[in-house]
């Protein structure tokens, strides 16, 4: 069963359309980096010809502790972003955490993301509804993915069905997450594009006390059997050198790991939609 596509400018999302590649770094740590990322990025993906949307956070708001980098905020951090998207012709994902960011967020992003934690905040929803912006909810770990369907009619409820769902990861007993790839083939009943985070669905939330942990090393592997599951696009977080990451490095892939990865995934889902 194919869900219904989703268009980001020259990128369809769903439809039956070949894997779309959602990556950057965790979060804005400086303009160079986040242009260099980006550029790294899109070279792999043109190479293989796989659509690419750039991601990244102008400020983390749930860092686990009142010490963690969060990012330079809304106001530079917008302006990196629109940098990125004007200069390498590719669209641009954020998250909003408050009904006042929205308004300034629209402007410049072309795929509005809602995280995790908020994933049932029914203002904030609605509100990105509003912009009739594709919407891509993030499915709190501490839900169940039939429990998607109340987010989804909460945002169809402004008259937009720009909307994506991401698993990544269900909360496992404390400080771990685990990925039931179930959650994708339950989601896309729903009709809309699935996406899969393999990175973070390898996080370790909380685990080193002021900030999470990672297991970098499954990444990859869960990101095959995303693909093989049917999810219709990779979201993961890709770092120059995550180990020296300001947030999330655990978690985070370099641009090798990545290059490594995208031939294979490509050629699953090119293999699963073959088979239908």
């Amino acid at each position: 069963m194919f869900t219904k596509e989703v268009k980001i400018g020259e990128v369809k999302i769903g439809g039956g359309n070949s894997l779309v590649l959602i990556a950057g770094p965790c979060v804005i740590e400086s303009r160079e980096q986040c242009l260099e990322t980006a550029y790294q990025i899109k070279e792999i993906c043109k190479e293989l010809e796989m659509p690419f949307i750039f991601k990244s956070s102008y400020d983390k708001a749930n860092r686990s502790s009142i010490d963690s980098f969060r990012g330079p905020g809304i106001e530079k951090g917008l302006e990196i972003l629109e940098e990125v998207k004007r200069k390498f012709g590719v669209p641009v994902l954020s998250d909003v955490h408050s009904l006042s960011e929205i308004e300034r967020a629209k402007v410049v992003l072309d795929v509005i993301q809602i995280p995790a934690f908020l994933c049932r905040q029914t203002d904030l929803l609605v509100r990105a509804g509003e912009t009739f912006k594709v919407v891509n909810v993030k499915k709190g770990q501490f839900l169940a993915p039939t429990d998607v369907l109340n987010i989804i009619r909460k945002i169809e409820s402004t008259g937009n069905r720009n909307i994506l769902l991401t698993e990544r990861g269900t909360s496992f007993g404390y400080h771990n997450l685990v990925s039931d790839l179930r959650a994708l083939a339950i989601m896309r009943e729903f009709g809309y594009p699935v996406v899969y985070d393999a990175t973070h669905s390898v996080q370790l939330p909380g685990e080193k006390g002021k900030s999470s942990g990672g297991e970098r090393k499954f990444v990859s592997g869960l990101a095959r059997a995303g693909v093989a599951m049917g999810c219709d696009a990779l979201f993961l977080e890709v770092h120059p050198c995550p180990d020296k990451a300001l947030c999330d490095g655990p978690n985070m892939i370099d641009f090798a790991e990545l290059k490594r990865l995208l031939p294979l995934a490509k050629e699953i889902d090119r293999i699963v939609k073959r088979d239908g």
